[in-house]
């Protein structure tokens, strides 16, 4: 699996972090604060890989990972899965436990929830076998091991628990007694010594997770005293206010249908409905009458033949086997809260809410089943920018949304673009995400080449040599142990290397040598090859066949040397080419409005008669940006006009600073004699006034070469305080500007 920049920076923060509390007194706490829909296991699992085979840990370490409900069942699942090849560490539930204890870099799995009820788990419970988890920890302390405890879903595990199970759950932690324990969650409770947080935008910025998820699309929804109400839990929508709701779902359903097909994609996305979780005889009677509207009215059941509904209820499962594959042919499934916790399908993209469901708290357990994209191995959002979004329909009034889903991310405020739009096709750019910064790409093979042959590589190493000199400490003894201060003890007896400890070896000697670069898998890989190469070309050595022969050559003690100077000399080489193409902008060649924007609560809305957009919302950042808005809807030249955004391939922008940043111009203005003009608002004492000014001026000298009818600038008022003056743009090189002086700019005329 490759990692997200987010993912490496994350692990690096946690390793060293954790590295640090296993250095002071025991019982020291680490927070890990990630979104639903990062990757928070994958994080943990390759952090959990490196801690064990970090050189600076001389403990040795045994680990816990509790979780509520069967959340440690698919924990446990994942880490196997990502251990699979590496064996790094082992996955254990209480019964697989050999010799009654927790070995080195083993991790005992286990039901957070279960665990709490004391005197009746069989874990805690005492028995005449003294095989319950006091006395297992008891003996793994004995064999001199620290324990980590790792809690995941924290936030679940203390937040949602009554005083009672919460004592219990402190009680736990407290027989445990671990050296360090690591609080894993989208919302922790609980303070930490240290902190490793990951950021909403930055997991955006990868396409792990959708842009935001839509409220009621096409419907009005207010915004008053931290409350959505909604048009669809109007009375007019009462008599079948969830046939009406199940409608909506399954529209958005085939839109997006449509818009995979457009992009390729084979995705089936999934709409599900969630039933209210309590059990009685309205709620039987909500169940009946949504599997009769979807048969009846949309021709979806669990019938064979049809098998587009599954159903995920207590002691009811339907068609649910291959739900969350991609291409799977269920098209709508029926569920309780319970499937919540751990649940991942990415396909699902649209939710049904009904009001009868009682909570009208929208928490992160409740939106973050459609948060996940479908295929996030891309790295970038879907060009068909409605697929790039979760919907949910509901006929719940009062809304709210908790303060554990990131503030905005549940959008309610749809705005669409006018029907009279005719695209302009702007030339536009955004920032180029720079994975070569951490990993190595193929460029590296090919660099490491070039560097073997002019470093003369085949001719230095002998290619006779095999000699691996691995020395352990055989029956040391000291006399005093203050003679032990600041000596250096050497092995002293050799051992024939062979087989798995060869590997072991290389990729240690290639581990060691890869800094500054991370040490994923897939950068370990990228040396090796790149090693492997060099065998091939220049000895005639295929890897398959003579690895072992290969790898001694490498690892002989006057050879190795050799292949650290070429791997020092390509990793200077490839960082410098590396350093030329951060400023690299993706480019775009036709540009357009977006055809529907969402914003949340922090937006206003106005009435704006010849902005593009409508409804218009806004959220101004200065009192300039207000006055020039208002002047721009003023009757006069102006067809329309865009407020801009400053984010993506979304958003327009210009290159400036050299080509290497990307200028998101406030206001895109399109006037009737068929002119666009460019503005932005900008305070004339910032100081990147000039290097944006100068590269937005480029930007139009250029595309009116090509044939565009572009103008505009840097926008300002006069009167820079109360803005009553006159409304100049400057055109001029920067090096004309004057602070204060307006002589050479020139007056817009709307």
């Amino acid at each position: 699996m490759q990692l997200k920049i987010y993912q490496e920076e994350a692990i690096n923060d946690l390793l060293n972090k954790a590295k640090r509390l296993l250095n002071m007194e025991d019982g020291k706490k680490l927070v890990f604060k990630a979104p639903t829909g990062s990757g928070k296991t994958i994080m943990m699992a390759e952090f959990l890989k490196q801690l064990v085979d970090d050189k600076e840990i001389k403990q040795s370490l045994s680990f816990i990972w509790a979780a509520p409900k069967k959340l440690h069942i698919q924990s446990k699942e994942k880490l196997d899965n990502y251990y699979e090849k590496s064996r790094t560490l082992e996955c254990s539930y209480f019964e697989d436990l050999s010799d009654r204890r927790i070995d080195e870099n083993e991790i005992l799995f286990f039901n957070w929830s279960s665990v709490n009820k004391k005197g009746t788990n069989t874990i805690v419970k005492e028995n005449e076998q003294e095989f319950y988890l006091s006395k297992v920890l008891e003996r793994t302390r004995e064999e001199g091991r620290k324990i980590i405890l790792i809690i995941d879903e924290v936030h679940y595990s203390a937040g949602q628990m009554d005083k009672k199970e919460k004592s219990a759950a402190l009680q736990l932690r407290k027989d445990i007694e671990p050296s360090l324990t690591i609080e894993v969650s989208a919302t922790p409770i609980l303070a930490g010594d240290y902190e490793v947080s990951v950021q909403t935008e930055e997991v955006k910025k990868e396409a792990m997770i959708k842009k935001s998820l839509v409220l009621n699309e096409n419907f009005v929804n207010v915004f008053k005293e931290g409350k959505i109400k909604t048009e669809l839990g109007e009375k007019k929508y009462e008599k079948d206010s969830e046939e009406t709701v199940i409608n909506e779902a399954l529209k958005k359903r085939k839109e997006l249908i449509k818009s995979y097909q457009k992009e390729g994609s084979e995705i089936n996305p999934l709409v599900l409905i969630q039933l209210p979780d309590r059990k009685g005889q309205r709620e039987d009677e909500l169940k009946d009458k949504v599997i009769k509207i979807l048969k009846d009215k949309f021709n979806i059941s669990t019938e064979k033949g049809n098998n587009k509904l599954a159903i995920w209820l207590s002691g009811e499962h339907i068609n649910k086997e291959d739900v969350e594959r991609n291409d799977s042919g269920v098209e709508v499934l029926l569920f309780k809260q319970a499937i919540a916790l751990g649940w991942d399908c990415p396909r699902a993209q649209v939710m049904a809410l009904f009001r009868e469901w009682h909570s009208p708290i929208f928490s992160i357990q409740t939106v973050g089943r459609i948060m996940r994209m479908p295929e996030p191995d891309r790295g970038k959002y879907y060009s068909e920018e409605v697929l790039n979004y979760g919907y949910i329909f509901t006929n719940i009034n009062d809304i709210v949304i908790d303060k554990d889903v990131a503030p905005g991310y549940v959008s309610f405020l749809t705005s669409k673009r006018r029907t009279d739009y005719e695209n302009i096709n702007l030339f536009s750019c955004y920032s180029k995400r720079h994975r070569e910064k951490t990993r190595l790409s193929p460029l590296f093979i090919e660099m490491f080449l070039t560097q073997a042959k002019e470093y003369s590589l085949k001719k230095k190493i002998d290619i006779k040599a095999r000699k691996i000199d691995v020395k352990i400490i055989s029956d040391y003894k000291a006399k005093d142990i203050d003679i032990l201060a600041g000596s250096k003890i050497i092995g002293d007896k050799s051992i024939t290397v062979s087989g798995s400890d060869l590997q072991r070896l290389f990729d240690y000697f290639v581990r060691n040598n890869l800094q500054p670069f991370y040490p994923e898998d897939r950068s370990v890989n990228r040396v090796k090859e790149s090693i492997y190469k060099f065998f091939e070309k220049e000895l005639k050595m295929n890897y398959s066949e003579k690895w072992e022969e290969i790898v001694r050559l490498i690892l002989d003690e006057e050879n190795s040397q050799h292949f650290i100077n070429v791997l020092d000399k390509t990793k200077i080489e490839y960082q410098n080419e590396i350093v030329k193409r951060e400023g690299e902008l993706t480019l775009l060649e036709n540009w357009n409005v977006p055809e529907v924007l969402s914003f949340g609560g922090d937006y206003i809305e106005e009435d704006k008669k010849r902005a593009v957009m409508k409804p218009f919302y806004v959220k101004y950042l200065s009192g300039l940006e207000k006055s020039f808005a208002d002047l721009l809807d003023k009757p006069g030249k102006v067809e329309w006009w865009f407020k801009n955004g400053d984010r993506d391939a979304t958003f327009f922008a210009v290159p400036y600073d050299d080509n290497k940043t990307p200028f998101y111009v406030d206001f895109i203005v399109k006037f009737k004699d068929g002119k666009i003009g460019l503005f932005d608002p900008h305070s004339t004492h910032l100081a990147d006034f000039g290097s944006k000014s100068d590269g937005l001026q480029k930007y139009i000298k250029d595309e009116n070469i090509k044939g565009k009818k572009l103008f505009g600038g840097i926008v300002t008022n006069t009167d820079e305080r109360n803005y009553k003056g006159r409304w100049v743009y400057f055109t001029e090189n920067s090096e004309k500007f004057k602070k204060g002086e307006f002589r050479n700019w020139r007056a817009l005329e709307l």
